[in-house]
């Protein structure tokens, strides 16, 4: 029976072995059909490896979000990439990885060199290794410009396939649609998308609101906002030519003059940032240098004199870094994003916090409110008062108890100076060699003995040190030395005893804190009053704008002055709160409004346009208010051209002074002026030495 079985059990896995190699030979012969491996070669060749870049970064994302420091950073550029990655989290990801790794990959090898030539250093590493902070968001901000300055270049070809595709379709958002099937340019598509959908929805109006607030830059904007009107309004001819098309081409040659400005500002101060950081990483090889060659300077750079002007060199650097950060910027819109929700945010909204921070913020209505308000919108920013007293009562704070430690600490190095440093006269070149080190270190550990001794007694004469010295009871040095080495030796011993009595907190240093605290205060202030100064040098250059926007709507039917000043106020910058004002008032009477509108401004350009807009009220249509726009063009955008040329002339005159301040102070301040003056006073000291002798 067994056998039996047997065999049947054989038997039936013989039957299972030939079904299953009939099924791989059916299958094989099916699977190698053309259909099938056309299939597979698809697969194949969008299939991603496991180990490719895309995967790796993507996997960093991740990780990043992990890390509390690095998160900041990582959420802060896919902030600024969103808007140009429009609705793809994959891109985004991608970039904001590969932009933090970036960033990271050249920080740590900068970190290992700041230490390697600042370990014997811990002020100057401890502040470098803090000012990498700041370092890393002018790395990651460049990174990102990069990618919007690319958006930028991608716009100008898009416009140019807009145009022969315009010519065949005679559709605004079939043209858009058609060249936003471009795969090679993927950014500038996915906006493109993003305006069709717009215009093709049921309430173009409002979406193009939305899409306003999301757009990277204002060429977008404005070729949204042409495109809608001329797909709600049509387009028509002007001197033979299609108005769509010639609003395009004044929208191209408006990015063509920013991509310049860019280019060159970039130029200007691609090095700039880097040279006012870079002298302080040679301030302690100048010190290791000078010490070695001229022995005679140990004294200044160890003591608290070196340490003063090592401090203000640092404050210095740190003050022109932000300062050339300020007046880099090229203009994108990006780098006006804030935070919604910020630490300033946050701290206020803790009780206590609110209500001390009130009694520092002047009332509404106040004089020093109002001027407040008005340098805010000078400078454009984003924070909200509260928040800039915050910071400002912040950096009041912790300056005045960083002066206070700063301040103890020279205390302490003079007096540790006194202890430690070798007691011997100035030579005035070279170093000392080993054999005068050595016997002038054991004279600094004789004098140290007779410091000890005298230094709690305030009433101590030269006399009585010299009786201890003639004794011997402190220590045997001098019972052979005649009376006037034991003098010589006596004074010096008392300058130590009285240098290590006086170096105590003085009220005068107090004061100074407090003076420093108070600069910090209204350092916030002083730095809206710089970023509304640099923007009044972009003045001419937003009115220049405002009138090819002007020249784009003047021709275009239904529309007015209102509308016109909706998209002033829209693309406004520097102009923008008067505008808004107008805007608003304008109902209650157009005449009056734009009257008050030239009450407050005073540039005499921007009052031309707002006369042409009066006179388009009421007397004439707005194409032939601003005639001389279209029939002088070509001479504006000459003048918009001289007038870039002209701005980033002042602001690289400006940049240039700023940027190489550090590197004069510490080569003139820290080297050559101590080195002067102290071989000077080493000098004299040795002549009148040798007249006494003599």
């Amino acid at each position: 029976m067994s056998n039996q079985i047997l065999m049947y059990v054989l038997i039936g896995v013989g039957a299972l072995f030939a079904i299953i190699v009939v099924a791989y030979l059916m299958l094989r012969k099916k699977m190698q059909s053309s259909g099938v491996r056309e299939i597979e070669q698809l697969r194949a060749g969008t299939k991603e490896k496991k180990f490719t870049a895309e995967i790796i970064y993507q996997k960093l994302y991740v990780k990043y979000l992990k890390i509390p420091f690095l998160k900041r950073y990582l959420l802060k550029v896919r902030r600024r990439l969103e808007i140009i990655n429009i609705d793809d989290e994959y891109l985004t990801r991608k970039q904001a990885s590969k932009i933090l790794t970036n960033a990271i990959l050249i920080i740590i090898p900068l970190t290992l060199a700041i230490v390697a030539i600042t370990h014997n250093n811990v002020l100057l590493m401890s502040f470098l290794l803090i000012f990498e902070i700041f370092l890393t968001d002018t790395i990651i901000g460049g990174m990102v410009d990069k990618i919007d300055n690319k958006l930028l270049r991608e716009q100008i070809n898009f416009f140019s396939e807009i145009r022969h595709a315009y010519h065949e379709y005679n559709m605004v958002e079939e043209a858009i649609y058609q060249v936003a099937q471009d795969d090679e340019q993927v950014e500038m598509s996915r906006q493109a998308e993003k305006i069709y959908e717009v215009l093709i929805s049921n309430d173009p109006e409002s979406e193009l609101e939305k899409y306003y607030d999301i757009a990277p830059n204002a060429y977008l904007k404005e070729f949204a906002g042409i495109s809608y009107l001329t797909k709600e309004f049509g387009d028509r001819k002007v001197d033979g030519a299609s108005l769509y098309l010639k609003n395009l081409n004044n929208i191209t040659q408006e990015m063509q003059l920013e991509i310049l400005k860019r280019d060159k500002l970039d130029y200007v101060f691609q090095s700039l940032s880097l040279i006012s950081i870079v002298p302080i990483l040679f301030m302690e090889p100048i010190k290791n240098w000078a010490v070695s060659m001229f022995s005679f300077t140990a004294s200044f750079y160890q003591g608290k004199g070196g340490m003063i002007m090592q401090i203000l060199i640092l404050v210095l650097t740190f003050v022109c870094y932000l300062l050339t950060r300020k007046l880099k910027d090229n203009g994108s819109v990006n780098m006006t994003i804030k935070e919604d929700n910020p630490w300033q945010a946050k701290l206020y909204k803790i009780s206590f916090v609110k209500k001390f921070v009130n009694l520092f913020i002047p009332k509404e209505g106040t004089k020093e409110y109002r001027k407040l308000q008005q340098d805010m919108k000078n400078a454009a920013t984003k924070d909200k008062m509260e928040w800039i007293y915050i910071n400002r009562i912040l950096l009041c704070v912790v300056t005045f108890i960083i002066s206070m430690v700063v301040i103890m600490y020279l205390h302490h190095i003079v007096v540790q100076n006194v202890y430690t440093d070798p007691t011997t006269t100035y030579d005035l070149i070279g170093a000392m060699t080993d054999t005068q080190t050595q016997t002038a270190m054991e004279l600094t550990e004789s004098d140290n003995q007779y410091i000890l001794h005298f230094k709690d007694d305030p009433e101590v004469t030269v006399e009585d040190i010299e009786k201890e010295m003639e004794r011997g009871r402190i220590n045997e040095d001098y019972l052979e030395s005649s009376a006037d080495e034991i003098q010589v030796a006596a004074e010096r011993v008392l300058g130590k005893i009285q240098t290590v009595n006086s170096e105590d907190m003085k009220w005068f240093e107090v004061l100074l804190a407090m003076v420093f605290a108070v600069v910090a205060y209204n350092a916030p202030i002083w730095m809206l009053k710089f970023q509304a100064r640099m923007r009044q040098l972009e003045m001419e250059d937003e009115v220049m704008q405002f009138q090819t926007i002007i020249l784009m709507l003047m021709r275009i039917e239904r529309v007015n002055v209102e509308i016109i000043l909706e998209w002033l106020e829209r693309y406004a910058n520097i102009f923008k709160e008067p505008i808004s004002k107008c805007v608003n008032n304008y109902e209650s009477g157009p005449w009056e409004a734009l009257e008050q509108l030239k009450e407050d401004v005073s540039y005499p350009q921007f009052i031309q346009i707002v006369e042409s807009l009066q006179a388009a009220v009421e007397k004439i249509p707005i194409a032939d208010a601003f005639d001389e726009l279209d029939t002088e063009r070509d001479y504006y955008q000459a003048r918009r051209k001289e007038s870039n040329e002209r701005l980033i002339s002042r602001k690289g005159m400006i940049g240039r002074g700023i940027g190489f301040a550090p590197m004069v102070v510490i080569f003139v301040g820290y080297l050559i002026i101590p080195l002067v003056f102290i071989g000077l006073t080493s000098m004299s000291t040795s002549m009148n030495g040798m007249a006494a002798e003599y």
